[in-house]
């Protein structure tokens, strides 16, 4: 059973409530655990421990709650970039079962102590990363839900909250100045700066790189990258689907044929390794080729040179390999479906593009550029109105698994872009532009791997946050209909599932 949990900061009114408990009140945090019954009470202050421990110890004569204190030391109560990353490190701490507390938690935000910076990014979670319930307290009012009337986390996300030192970062890890030809990778996400940064790294030698990732995370896009940061970026780039070509053509389109090698060969012709000279050659869903080709794509890597089908003369190629896969090769290695020598020659270098969903923080970065580029592009177009996403749509795809990553996130913007006559593209008109999820949506949630940052807990808890809005959407908010749409027997149950996963029903 999930536990009701209390996240605050620490206020000057709270400090005084021992002392002015008769006077004035006990202050803002006092009041809701008196007033509401949490298992939970996570403290965060920027006090010193002689103070804040006498506050916490009164505080625990009075509740219930297991009241626990977190230090964040803040250079100054209103910056927003520093209490951003302490609200983060606390409260992610505490729903991923970490060390600061359990698994499965419902997280309630107090929005009346601390300073109003400090009240905004609790907003700008409970409406964004971490769905919560949103309080406020008064003496004259008490302790009530925050009406929040708008959807700040989709149309006011400040940048304000993410002050990365890029600089500092650059100079740490000895990179140029500048990366240009990394540009178009859209993201803010660590583990996609961690992505870049390696590649920039790698683009300057000549190894053969492997990008591993999801169908549409941006493979090619990346490889291109990696050639025009690199010494071979004057020379071309040459892309081949290794999945799209014949069996029987693999080796004829790869290394070339004579005149008469087979039957239809009526001139010689060069293959993508001739035509790739000098630059890179990009080998997409390279864990297709068949085993013939891949004996021959081996030793074309070890010797430097390639023989055209029909004939016995080598031709030297000078290329660098960079391959793509959207299944990890060292599955069909181990299945027997790929050489293990040859996946050693072209894993030098291997890079794992992550899905957008293990990628935090870069959906909406990409779904406002991705919308932006489909405006520039449409100008000529007639008729057409620049578009902009309303709260409810943009919120719409914050929630939508994207299980075919990038690709599918653009040309559902297409399509909603399309569909809306408006400048403002509604929760409606984004709905009707996304795809169902049929086998996909299925293989997403029932086939994730293990470990490697799995939590079920995080996965039932996306499944039902799922459901529960879509219901609550189809039902225009009546929670009788609501609950008999997804199979809960009142509308009590409904509204208790709502809160244990922080679904707003915008009453």
């Amino acid at each position: 059973m999930p536990k009701d949990v209390l996240f605050a900061w620490i206020g000057h009114a709270d400090l005084r409530g021992p002392a002015e408990e008769e006077a004035k009140g006990a202050g803002p945090i006092a009041q809701a655990l008196a007033a509401r019954s949490f298992d939970e009470a996570h403290l965060l202050h920027d006090i010193p421990a002689a103070d804040a421990r006498p506050y916490a110890a009164w505080l625990r004569k009075r509740t219930k709650a297991w009241v626990v204190l977190h230090h964040a030391p803040l250079t100054s109560p209103v910056d927003f970039g520093e209490i951003h990353e302490a609200a983060v490190r606390v409260v992610s701490g505490v729903l991923k079962g970490g060390a600061e507390g359990p698994a499965g938690a419902s997280p309630t935000f107090h929005l009346s102590p601390g300073t109003p910076a400090m009240a905004a990014v609790w907003i700008l979670l409970g409406k964004t990363r971490f769905p919560a319930t949103l309080i406020e307290s008064s003496l004259g009012h008490g302790v009530r839900a925050a009406a929040v009337p708008f959807d700040i986390s989709a149309d006011f996300l400040p940048d304000l909250l993410r002050r990365p030192d890029e600089e500092l970062e650059r100079l740490s890890a000895g990179l140029p100045p500048a990366a240009p030809e990394f540009a178009d990778i859209l993201h803010r996400s660590a583990v996609m700066k961690r992505i870049v940064l390696r590649a920039r790294r790698v683009a300057t030698r000549s190894v053969p790189v492997l990008i591993e990732g999801e169908s549409g995370t941006g493979k090619e896009l990346l490889a291109r990258a990696i050639h025009n940061a690199s010494p071979r970026r004057e020379k071309p780039f040459v892309p081949v689907n290794c999945g799209a070509i014949p069996s029987e053509l693999v080796e004829s389109e790869l290394f070339g044929h004579e005149r008469g090698a087979f039957t239809g060969a009526d001139r010689r012709k060069a293959g993508y390794f001739e035509a790739a000279h000098g630059g890179t050659l990009f080998l997409d869903e390279v864990g297709e080729l068949p085993a013939a080709a891949q004996v021959k794509l081996l030793r074309a890597l070890q010797e430097r040179s390639i023989t055209r089908v029909g004939s016995t003369d080598a031709v030297p190629v000078d290329v660098r390999i960079v391959s793509a896969t959207n299944r990890p090769l060292l599955g069909l290695v181990a299945s027997g479906a790929f050489r293990p020598d040859l996946f050693y020659r072209l894993a030098v270098a291997l890079l794992h593009l992550p899905p957008i969903r293990e990628r935090p923080g870069d959906l909406g970065l990409l779904v406002d550029r991705l919308l932006e580029r489909i405006n520039e592009e449409s100008t000529e177009d007639p008729g057409y109105r620049k578009k902009h996403l309303s709260a409810g749509a943009k919120n719409l795809l914050l929630q939508h698994p994207w299980p075919g990553n990038v690709r599918e996130l653009q040309n559902t913007l297409r399509r909603a872009a399309l569909w809306s006559a408006e400048g403002t593209i509604t929760a409606e008109e984004a709905r009707d532009a996304l795809l169902p999820l049929g086998a996909s949506g299925e293989e997403q949630v029932l086939h994730r791997p293990l470990g490697q940052g799995f939590s079920l807990p995080d996965l039932l808890a996306e499944v039902a946050r799922h459901y529960l809005g879509r219901a609550l959407d189809e039902a225009r908010g009546n929670k009788t209909k609501a609950a008999d749409l997804v199979g809960l027997p009142s509308y009590q149950t409904l509204t208790n599932w709502l809160k244990r996963y922080g679904v707003d029903s915008g009453t």
